[in-house]
Parts: C-alpha cells; sequence; structure tokens
C-alpha cells in the first residue's frame, strides 16, 4: 500500500515538468495554442463551467479559504510532529516537501490546461482582422472626443441613486444580460464561443476592494467573479471582461477591449455606458501621456453627470490606499509578468492601440 502512494506522488510530482514543458511548446507555437483554445479548452472550460454553475455561489471563495486553513493545518501539524519527533526530523521534513511539490504539480497542471496555454493563443486583434499600427496624436484626440460625446449622450438614460450617481438596480439581472450579451458576440467573432454561465458576486467583496480588484477569473471553477461593491457604472464592463477570461482570451487589454465591444453591442443602456467610459478612462489617461492639455481639454467636455460618476469612483478607491492595495498591485504585476505580459500591469494601456484600429477600421469603412 504504502509503495502505491508513493507510486501516485511520484506522478503528481511529473506534473510540474509537463506543465513547464506544455507551457514552453505553447509559447513558441501561438498556432498549436490556438488550435487547443478552439478545439480542447470550449469542451474542458463548458464542462467545469456547466457544473460550478450549478452553485448561485463563488466556489472560488470557498476554495480560496478551505486553501488558507488547509496550508495552515499542514504547517502546525508539521511543526508538532518535529517537536514531538526531533528524531524523525529529516524524514518529515522530506515528506513535507514532496507534499507541497505534489500539490504544487497538480495545480501547476491545471492551470496550464485551464488558463495557461490560452496565453500563448493567437492574439484577438488577428483573429478579428483588426491591423495594429502606430497612430496619430490626432487620431487620439478624435477617438477621446468621440467616447465622450456616446458617453454624454448615454448617461441620461441610466438609473441614478439619491445623490445623483450611477445606480446598478438589479445584480442578477445585470449578470444574466452580460450572459446573453457575450453569447451574442459568437456571432460576429467565432472564437468568442457561447454557452458559458453567468458571472458570480464576491460575498467578501469589501476585501477585494482591499486589494483593489474589481474581479477575478478562477480557471480551476471555470468562474467569472466580480466585486459587487465596486462603483456600479463599472460593474457591467467588469462582468464581461471577466466572461472574455472564460472564453480563452487572458490578456488583459483583449479582455478590456472585447468587454467594450459586448457593451457596445448591449441593448442595455448602463452596458453601453459602463463599456464607452471604461474606452475612454483608457483613452484618455493614453492621451495625457503624450499631450496633457489636450487630455484636460477633451475631459471637460464630459457632462456633469459622468464627471460625478468618475469622483465617487475616485472617492470610493480612495480608501482603500494603502500597504494592502499595494502589495496587491505588486503580485499581480508578477503574475501577468511571468505569463508573457512584459509590461505587467501597463499591459492594461495596450487596449487604446485596439481602440484605435477599431476606431480606424469603423471610419474608413464605406
Amino acid at each position: 500500500m504504502k509503495q502505491l502512494i508513493h507510486q501516485k506522488r511520484a506522478w503528481l510530482f511529473l506534473l510540474l515538468p509537463i506543465s513547464l514543458f506544455v507551457s514552453s511548446v505553447a509559447s513558441q507555437n501561438s498556432g498549436w495554442a490556438e488550435w487547443y483554445a478552439m478545439t480542447i479548452y470550449p469542451v474542458l472550460s463548458k464542462i467545469i463551467n456547466r457544473i460550478s454553475s450549478l452553485f448561485p455561489f463563488s466556489l472560488m471563495e470557498i476554495i480560496l479559504i478551505a486553501g488558507i486553513v488547509g496550508v495552515l493545518f499542514f504547517i502546525i501539524r508539521l511543526a508538532v510532529r518535529l517537536k514531538q519527533k526531533p528524531q524523525e526530523r529529516k524524514t518529515n521534513l522530506v515528506r513535507a516537501a514532496a507534499s507541497l511539490l505534489c500539490a504544487l504539480g497538480l495545480i501547476s497542471f491545471l492551470f496550464t490546461l485551464t488558463c495557461g496555454i490560452n496565453y500563448s493563443r493567437h492574439t484577438f486583434a488577428q483573429v478579428s482582422g483588426l491591423p495594429i499600427q502606430p497612430s496619430s496624436r490626432e487620431e487620439l484626440k478624435d477617438l477621446c472626443t468621440e467616447l465622450v460625446q456616446q458617453a454624454n449622450r448615454l448617461r441620461p438614460k441610466v438609473t441614478t441613486d439619491h445623490q445623483g450617481i450611477t445606480h446598478l438596480e438589479d445584480w442578477t439581472q445585470a449578470a444574466q444580460t452580460a450572459q446573453t450579451t457575450m453569447n451574442a458576440m459568437e456571432q460576429k467573432y467565432p472564437t468568442l464561443k457561447s454557452g458559458y454561465g453567468t458571472p458570480k458576486p464576491v460575498a467578501l467583496s469589501r476585501l477585494m476592494s482591499y486589494c483593489n480588484i474589481t474581479g477575478v477569473y478562477f480557471p480551476f471553477t471555470m468562474e467569472a467573479n466580480v466585486n459587487k461593491d465596486a462603483p456600479d457604472y463599472g460593474i457591467p464592463a467588469t462582468m464581461l471582461h471577466e466572461l472574455s477570461h472564460l472564453r480563452g482570451y487572458m490578456r488583459e487589454d483583449e479582455a478590456n477591449f472585447i468587454a467594450y465591444l459586448a457593451c457596445r453591442s448591449s441593448d442595455s443602456p448602463l452596458f453601453q455606458y459602463s463599456g464607452t467610459v471604461l474606452a475612454f478612462s483608457y483613452a484618455n489617461n493614453a492621451l495625457y501621456s503624450v499631450d496633457a492639455d489636450s487630455s484636460r481639454e477633451i475631459y471637460s467636455l464630459l457632462s456633469e453627470d459622468v464627471q460625478r460618476d468618475f469622483a465617487a469612483e475616485k472617492a470610493y478607491w480612495k480608501q482603500f490606499e494603502g500597504p494592502v492595495a499595494n502589495t496587491a498591485s505588486k503580485v499581480n504585476d508578477s503574475y501577468l509578468k511571468s505569463n508573457r505580459q512584459e509590461d505587467g500591469v501597463k499591459s492594461y494601456g495596450r487596449m487604446v492601440d485596439l481602440l484605435l484600429a477599431e476606431f480606424r477600421q469603423q471610419h474608413t469603412e464605406p
């Protein structure tokens, strides 16, 4: 029996080098990664997502809490054994290290299958026919101006609270709208497969805010998790952002851009407004880096209502500033860099190149 257990542990350990090998192959062959993302991944992800969708709450939270408790129990148990049996200290340390390596191998292997390979697939710009090219400052200004006009036009159509801030009335209904909206995207963009469940609200959303997180795609349960405590006007775009990850597009810039496209295609004024404001934020920030005066001038064109939403969002996130948010940002930065997004959190700015490519295409087609 002990030999059988040791053999199983050995196989789990081998999953780590297998994962590294598969990730290396994918990183050097985007065509193979794209094939995986369009054939094996949709089947695997839909099976897991349909099971997790049977639960109305976030399984991610339960798994993470259980994982933290499990790690603490493991450490305490090891410490007790080392103290009680000092003569077996070396054996217990070796066994503990082997257990950790086996767990790491299993987690790494599952992550590679459910998420990691997709980082190396063809870019959304490639499969959607959007040519990315250098853009002039004038093009960026024109894009920002158009987004301002769209935001001002959409803002009066959304529901507000007693303070005049954009308000999300029904979270469940919004989640269903996000699901329907993203499913419809497959008609125009075949790589955005339909058939997935709704995004889920996170019970510990306040904790997510302390970590400066608005949403999380959890590959082990194939769930799109959303911070329900964040400012309401951004929640629809966040829902679609996480659903983009669920469909195999892991790069943050692409998930943001897909969320914008999906929001724009929605029948919901709130979704349209959410996507437009998301796009404007990135575009105007990019403009500020090259022409601060023009950026401030265009920002001033926003209606008082839109600016009130921005001010409320700024005030919301300011209360969470501190070491926890800074640490979370550094962890996220390291995660992005480890998955071939070399610019780390700065890679979010690449969304502007996609926006400009789509803007250019819209204004050149007859």
